[in-house]
């Protein structure tokens, strides 16, 4: 269950009406200069600077130009895929795909709420959704029709997929820190006997092979009847 402030909780229950924005706040890091930038659009039709959490964001209306799929939230660990309908054609739009590095690149969504006859913000948007981006696409479109660019965004639960970049083995250590030796012997462990708090019991020694019984042998000799 989402949690609201005063101010949200007030206005829903007056049941009043209600004009709904879509923000959407994506940073990623720019090819050119390796630095994380940030990127902020709302379904609004002019920019329009928001106060999220204490910081300060400006988001550039984009209108009609974005189509964001409704929200759904459940319970578990799925991996809740959301995907983002922007015009290909917009100039950020254009820049984000060409000069961002975008895998897994964060994106959070707020939803504000604005009085439908003052069209007055009515408290600080709220968050819906926090993942990261998962794809970006180019779907092909009929004749005649907009070009689209459908950003496909993954819940939060995708961290719990991911794999490690480098394994633990020696190698891996080393080359992160040449003095770096705790798993030189990782290639023997487990296969070396290894006793804590323990006293070590030699194994039992084997029993010495029993002569064999009668016959004749080198050091003896076969004697019939009496010594004489």
């Amino acid at each position: 269950m989402r949690d609201y402030d005063v101010a949200t909780v007030d206005f829903l229950q007056s049941r009043a009406g209600v004009v709904a924005h879509r923000l959407i706040w994506i940073s990623a890091r720019n090819t050119a200069t390796g630095l994380i930038e940030d990127l902020g659009l709302w379904s609004g039709e002019d920019n329009m600077g928001f106060t999220i959490g204490g910081q300060s964001r400006d988001y550039i209306g984009a209108g009609v130009l974005l189509d964001p799929e409704p929200v759904t939230s459940q319970p578990g660990l799925d991996v809740r895929i959301h995907q983002l309908r922007m015009a290909a054609i917009a100039p950020k739009v254009e820049d984000l795909v060409k000069g961002y590095d975008t895998r897994f690149a964060p994106v959070e969504m707020h939803r504000a709420l604005f009085h439908p006859d003052t069209r007055q913000l009515v408290a600080e948007p709220h968050r819906i959704y926090k993942g990261m981006i998962d794809q970006i696409t180019f779907p092909r479109e009929v004749p005649g029709g907009s070009p689209a660019c459908v950003v496909s965004v993954a819940s939060e639960t995708r961290i719990l997929t991911r794999t490690l970049a480098s394994k633990k083995s020696n190698e891996s250590h080393v080359a992160r820190n040449g003095g770096d030796g705790f798993r030189q012997y990782a290639v023997v462990s487990g296969s070396v006997p290894v006793f804590w708090g323990e006293k070590k019991l030699d194994p039992p020694a084997e029993p010495a092979p029993t002569p064999p019984s009668g016959g004749s042998g080198t050091g003896g000799e076969s004697r019939n009847g009496d010594d004489r």
